[in-house]
């Protein structure tokens, strides 16, 4: 019996080292259903109120009893350049709540807008929009509406294209906001409205293809000074961190060293997330993620370049907009969906990133998710399986995370923002 017991443990033992690793099982709970394209849902400092950010203007409140409230908190859609139904990356990005906002009843929200009209005429014959992040307040009257008399621009970036916005935003441990800004769009970090030499990320006097911090209690704002180019020939002091494409999601840790995660979507042959620190230079557009890139031909990548100071994501994976990948059948997805590090009362979870990617094909809903671990000083990430949905397949829009630490997915079957068909899932084992 005791020699049998030892042959069972030895033929367990190889089983458990030959076998590929099991995805993670996960169960989706929705918690939110009839909304357009929700972007990130977001909750004030010690709120249990969830505001829930829609690409088409509103933002909604999933009370604390877990119902959506009725009516809208906000509605900015008569701001907003007319959205494509089939696709758009503009509309309302964006929202975050200040240390202060019990005391203040401030918040701020990042969407596109018409262009300025006191733009040059250049950008007013060949730029797409401008991108705002503005100062909003909640209504004296109610809590659960925001005022409409009240709006402070903080900051107005005009953007030549209509993609790769970025605007992100949220405020740091330290109570600096911080905007993710993408390279302008269009494809390659070329033409109108780019750094033709060097692209918008690795131009240092741009505030295009960035990680941005401010401090909002400027007027507009104020750049502080321990900020990494401050007083650098060259440089624009707003600058965190550069080399971005289309930094689609970031998050802070709430727990650990509350460190800044950034999914940044490439261009066809690699996605990557990193982990974003003061100064750091992520590559975009002389690499692609760890690899070399050619902007001329984007699908070949040069065997060596000058990685001189630049940061190699924490994950990435290959991009089946790549021919050859997707030949090969070994590409995962097309567009990084950054998501955030799971501080829930799961205590197998612990410290996993949870993040995503919007979908294996343009055309039909591919939707993928993972799950991110860091072990010794590597990252390495598993499959999510969805036990209690057969074959999910949603277009996945974004990730949010409750005060608790609790995650949560955006998902859609349209490409583009129409219809109420979307939902948003809370991530549970």
């Amino acid at each position: 019996m005791f020699k049998k017991s030892l042959l069972m443990a030895a033929v367990a033992a190889v089983t458990a080292v030959s076998l590929p690793a099991s995805a993670l099982d996960v169960k989706l709970e929705v918690v939110a259903e009839g909304l357009t394209h929700p972007m990130t849902m977001v909750s004030p400092p010690g709120d249990d109120r969830k505001f829930i950010v829609e690409q088409t203007g509103t933002v909604k409140i999933l009370g604390a009893d877990g119902k959506l409230m009725d009516g809208d908190f906000l509605n900015i859609k008569h701001k907003l350049p007319p959205l494509k139904w089939e696709f758009d990356e503009e509309g309302l990005l964006g929202m975050a709540f200040p240390p202060d906002f019990k005391k203040t009843g401030k918040f701020y929200i990042a969407y596109t807008g018409q262009l300025r009209g006191d733009a040059d005429l250049g950008k007013q014959l060949w730029y797409a929009h401008t991108n705002y992040v503005v100062e909003m307040r909640v209504s004296k009257d109610d809590p659960n509406k925001a005022d409409p008399n009240y709006e402070r621009i903080v900051t107005a970036i005009d953007w030549p294209q209509f993609n790769h916005n970025g605007h992100w935003i949220a405020f740091g441990p330290d109570g600096m906001l911080y905007i993710s800004t993408g390279d302008g769009g269009y494809a390659n970090d070329w033409g109108i409205g780019h750094n033709v030499t060097i692209g918008n990320g690795q131009d240092k006097s741009s505030l295009l293809g960035k990680i941005l911090r401010i401090d909002v209690r400027g007027d507009p704002y104020t750049v502080p000074k321990d900020n990494p180019f401050v007083g650098k020939n060259d440089y624009a002091p707003e600058i965190w961190a550069m080399g971005f494409r289309n930094p689609w999601r970031c998050s802070f840790d709430m727990g650990g060293k509350n460190e800044l995660f950034c999914g940044d979507v490439q261009q066809n042959s690699y996605e990557e997330v990193d982990i974003v620190t003061k100064g750091g230079n992520y590559g975009w557009r002389a690499m692609e993620a760890s690899h070399c890139f050619d902007y001329v031909n984007p699908n070949n990548h040069p065997a060596s370049c000058d990685k001189t100071g630049m940061i190699d994501p924490i994950i990435e994976y290959k991009n089946c907009s790549n021919p050859a990948f997707a030949a090969k059948g070994d590409c995962e997805g097309i567009s990084v969906t950054g998501g955030y590090v799971y501080r829930g009362p799961h205590k197998p979870w612990q410290g996993k990133y949870f993040f995503g990617d919007w979908s294996k094909s343009f055309m039909v809903a591919e939707g993928v998710l993972w799950a991110a671990t860091k072990t010794g000083d590597k990252w390495t990430k598993e499959d999510i399986r969805v036990t209690n949905i057969p074959g999910f397949k949603d277009f996945v829009l974004g990730f949010g995370q409750d005060n608790q630490g609790n995650v949560y997915l955006m998902g859609t079957r349209a490409r583009g923002p129409n219809g109420e068909q979307d939902k948003i899932y809370k991530i549970v084992p």
